[in-house]
């Protein structure tokens, strides 16, 4: 019994040591994120004309660098559409900020690869780990992948990405930190609040069923909230990629109206992803969804006190909170004419929306239910 113990012992530190790096990753993901939605928004993403994984990890050292890196951008449509005539000191404002983008995913890439290696070669990952893990791994080459696919859409004709491959590429990095959060909570054990309350055994049995009943009604609104909050930022990468967001900076109206009159025109299933207006009124009623579903979220919530522990309700009002929040920056960002530190405040939050809804949602799983 106590080989058994120290066994299980053993097996919780080392999922306790993979969760935290799992988290420190995630939170990488994170900054990439808001790194590359800076990226996007100062129109620096193509200032790096040539992939190159690993001698690019060196940055221009010398001036006889820096004009070839700079004469190879004049090559293409950019350059000479948008920005000819610029100077080398303003060519690096915008190299840097695609520059550090790139070296932020390669050092995420290292962040996970090399601590993988040490936990496999340390015996430290259960089996039915392993397959996730590597799934991630596999997802994070194919996001660098993603990421020059998306590039290479705006180094042809028209010096602009395609909007489709930029949702695309913010898409997969939501799930790969969607993956990393989930794995990496769930390698926690949960802490069973009602032992502290002291509860008679038929007691403790009746209020942990309770509490069950309670979060399994409230569990596929939360599995909801967590697919409306990715299909809200994948809008918002269409709205990023459209510049739909400079067409139309008022609100709650657009164009005089809540619908306005060109939206959704035919052929509708074209204009949903391809016309700026229908693009950003999709973004706006996915919020307002949001919205409604967050407040009912938050009625049975109080509705049903009893039914969750304290931490997860606090766990639910934090969701709730970053919910509101995010609306605001997100108005905000419309009405300042996309003001950049708002924007980018605004990708961030998107993320950290759907970041607290797995975070409850794994809370859910823990609990039993």
């Amino acid at each position: 019994m106590a080989d058994m113990a120290d066994e299980n012992d053993k097996v919780a530190r080392n999922d306790k040591a993979i969760g935290i790096w799992l988290l420190v990753v995630a939170f990488l993901v994170f900054l990439m994120i808001v790194v590359g939605g800076a990226t996007r928004l100062t129109e620096s993403g193509l200032s790096i004309v040539q992939w190159k994984p690993i001698s690019g990890t060196i940055p221009p050292m010398s001036v006889s660098e820096w004009q070839a890196e700079f004469t190879a951008y004049k090559q293409f449509p950019e350059y000479q559409q948008i920005n000819k005539g610029m100077s080398l000191d303003e060519f690096k404002s915008i190299f840097w900020w695609e520059y550090s983008h790139r070296l932020l995913g390669r050092l995420i890439g290292l962040a996970f690869a090399l601590p993988l290696l040490f936990f496999m070669a340390r015996r430290m990952v259960r089996r039915e780990l392993k397959m996730p893990l590597f799934v991630l791994l596999g997802l994070g080459a194919g996001q660098g992948l993603m990421g020059w696919y998306m590039v290479t859409s705006g180094l042809v004709d028209e010096p602009q990405v395609s909007h489709l491959r930029l949702a695309a590429h913010l898409s997969l990095a939501l799930i790969i930190i969607m993956g990393l959060l989930w794995q990496g909570l769930m390698l926690f054990k949960p802490k069973d609040t009602l032992l502290s309350e002291g509860l008679t055994p038929l007691n403790y049995q009746v209020k942990s069923l309770l509490r069950k009943k309670g979060i399994k009604k409230l569990k596929p609104y939360l599995i909801f909230f967590v697919v409306l909050a990715f299909l809200q930022s994948f809008f918002g990468a269409l709205v990023a990629g459209l510049d739909a967001g400079y067409a139309f900076n008022t609100w709650p109206l657009m164009e005089g109206a809540i619908i306005p009159a060109g939206a959704y025109n035919a052929p509708l299933l074209h204009n949903i992803f391809y016309d700026p207006m229908s693009v950003q009124l999709s973004h706006r009623m996915i919020a307002y969804a949001l919205l409604v579903l967050g407040a009912f979220i938050m009625w049975r919530t109080f509705k049903n006190k009893s039914s969750f522990a304290i931490n997860m309700q606090k766990q639910i009002f934090i969701m709730l909170g970053l919910l509101f929040v995010q609306v605001v920056l997100g108005i905000s960002t419309l009405i300042s004419g996309v003001y950049i530190p708002i924007a980018v405040m605004h990708q961030g939050g998107g993320v950290l929306v759907m970041a607290s809804g797995i975070l409850v949602l794994t809370s859910m799983y823990k609990s039993g239910s």
